[in-house]
Order: C-alpha cells, then sequence, then structure tokens
C-alpha cells in the first residue's frame, strides 16, 4: 500500500518454515513492479488528487457501516499518526463526519456525508472502467484465467489465521477443455480413494465423448461447478429415451465436499429433467459410493436393481436408481 508512514504488518512466515529461495524472491518482487505500474499505483489514483491510501480510506468509509479510527487503523495496516491526518483532512473537506459512540464515550462512529459519497463514487466508477478495460482486451478464457490466478494468490497469501472470505460458487455451461477435466479427475479421484484402475477412466472417457459427439442441446446438459473460477465438479444428464433422462458422471473434488454441491448439482438435473417433460430419471452407480446414494435416496430416487460385478479392478455391487418425475 502506498503510504507515507505505514506501520509493518506482521510476516506470515514462521520462525520454522523453509527460507524462499532467490529466484523465488525475485520473481515476486518483478511482479510487483509489473502489477503496481500496469494499475497506476505509483501515479495520483487514477489521475485525482489522492494518493492510494486515502482512496482505500474513503472506500472503507463508504462500505463500512460507521467504523471507528481504530478499526480502520487495524484492518489497513495504517499508522495511527498517518491515519489521524487523512481523516482530518476529509473532514475539513466536509467529507467525514463524526459521531460519539454510545458505546463507548472515548471512541467516535466515522461516516462519509453526502459530499464525501459524491466525492468517491465518480472514483469507484472509474477504478471499475479501469479494471473492465484491463481485462477487455482479453478473452473469456484468458480473463477467467486472471481471475483464477488473483484468487489463488489471495487464498495462498492470506494465511491461515485470516478470516475465511466469502467463496465464490457458479455452476456453469462446459467449455474447451472441461471433458478432459472430467475424466481425469474421475480417473484421479476413484483411483486414490478406491484403487479403481484405468478401466474406470476409459469409461468415463467413452461416455463424455459420446456425449460431445452426440450431444441433443435440446434434451441434455452438463454443468460444471466452480468455486473462486477454479473448477470442482460436474455432472451430466442425458437423453436415455423420449421419457427418461439418466444422470451421469457426477464428481466432486475433495475439497469441494461438504458444501452442499453434490445436492445443488444433482437438482440442477432433476429441475431440467422436469421442465423438459421427462417422465423418469434413472442412473447407475456403485453400492459403495455411501454419500452419492445419500444424496439420491434423499430426493426419492430408489434402488430398483442390484447386480454383483467385477470391474476396474474390483469385486463390486452396481446399483440401478430411478426416480419418478
Amino acid at each position: 500500500m502506498a503510504s507515507s508512514n505505514p506501520s509493518p504488518a506482521p510476516s506470515p512466515i514462521s520462525s520454522s518454515a523453509p527460507a524462499a529461495s532467490t529466484a523465488h524472491v525475485k520473481a515476486v518482487r518483478r511482479f510487483n513492479r509489473f502489477y503496481t505500474q500496469r494499475i497506476g499505483v505509483l501515479d495520483p489514483y487514477l489521475g485525482s488528487e489522492f494518493s492510494l491510501t486515502e482512496v482505500r480510506v474513503l472506500y472503507e468509509l463508504a462500505h463500512r457501516d460507521q467504523p471507528t479510527a481504530t478499526e480502520l487503523g487495524r484492518d489497513l495496516s495504517l499508522d495511527a499518526g498517518y491515519l489521524s491526518r487523512i481523516l482530518r483532512r476529509f473532514e475539513s473537506k466536509g467529507w467525514l463526519a463524526r459521531v460519539p459512540s454510545v458505546a463507548d464515550g472515548r471512541q467516535s462512529l466515522l461516516k462519509l456525508t453526502e459530499a464525501g459519497h459524491a466525492v468517491f463514487a465518480p472514483l469507484q466508477q472509474q477504478s471499475r472502467d479501469e479494471a473492465a478495460g484491463l481485462l477487455a482486451a482479453l478473452a473469456p478464457a484468458e480473463q477467467q484465467k486472471i481471475v483464477s490466478a488473483m484468487a489463488t494468490v489471495e487464498r495462498l497469501l492470506a494465511g491461515p489465521e485470516s478470516p475465511a472470505a466469502t467463496r465464490t460458487v457458479i455452476l456453469r455451461d462446459p467449455q474447451p477443455g472441461d471433458m478432459g477435466w472430467v475424466v481425469q479427475q474421475h480417473g484421479e479421484v476413484y483411483a486414490r480413494e478406491y484403487g479403481w484402475n484405468s478401466e474406470f477412466e476409459a469409461l468415463v472417457a467413452d461416455i463424455a465423448g459420446k456425449y460431445l459427439k452426440n450431444h441433443e442441446p435440446d434434451w441434455e446438459k452438463c454443468w460444471v461447478a466452480e468455486i473462486d473460477g477454479e473448477r470442482v465438479g460436474a455432472v451430466f444428464v442425458v437423453r436415455k429415451s423420449a421419457t427418461v433422462a439418466q444422470l451421469r458422471m457426477l464428481i466432486l473434488t475433495p475439497g469441494a465436499r461438504g458444501l452442499g454441491l453434490g445436492a445443488r448439482l444433482t437438482d440442477e438435473c432433476l429441475a431440467f429433467a422436469r421442465a423438459k417433460g421427462y417422465k423418469k430419471m434413472v442412473l447407475w452407480t456403485n453400492s459403495l459410493l455411501t454419500a452419492a446414494r445419500a444424496i439420491y435416496s434423499k430426493r426419492g430416487f430408489v434402488l430398483t436393481k442390484s447386480e454383483p460385478h467385477h470391474s476396474f479392478g474390483h469385486d463390486l455391487v452396481g446399483e440401478t436408481w430411478e426416480l419418478r418425475l
């Protein structure tokens, strides 16, 4: 943060952590130089009279419900004296009002005046326009890579003691490369957790290939689940007959479990099938997949057939489940 007198932030690196290599340190510093220049941090903020730090304080005042100076200084890692000078300037301009705190008479609650909001609003819109301009030169897939990379940097550098950030979960249509990811995840997850061999990956690859070649968009659909721009799951509805839909290839990465995504993906399949006028949905699974079976059972699927088979290097029990829609 560009400030004349910020207080040092605590280091996220413990004394027991391995030292970073010289090459990695140089890479981080090179990226910092590139990115700060690219977004104009070294100049007055967006050509205005404000520094980046002053605009950040304005932002917090505009989006918080009457914070105290102590809270702002703590959360922004700003020196108390430096923050006090910024607040006094805002107050002298008529942009900031102070209200005595009922809970603590030693503290004042801070809020932007109408004039303060009028000053901040065009800066916020210009910042949005600048960000949109940076991304506009990139193809959608490249924009997604940028967003995903930033989410990864934020998550890794936040540290384990940082408050959990709100995670962005979306379900989207498949894009080029997604089918390969679905096959890879099935192969890796089932090999690691159940010891299944490459026969299972081959089966999934065959199903995914047929979906791509024979896809009927009016009757079939795939959803890919993302968290913070990273693929974490998928599911498919395919047309088995004019009246029967089939749920296939439901997959979640281990890190995405426990968030209700498996249930949400299944519910999307059911809603789609009902909207298309299917009378029944069927699926095939195996008895050891208890988490998936619990999702199906909770939604009214009924086990209609159970049959032992030797596949993927193991003796298994295959199951057919059905739901009247």
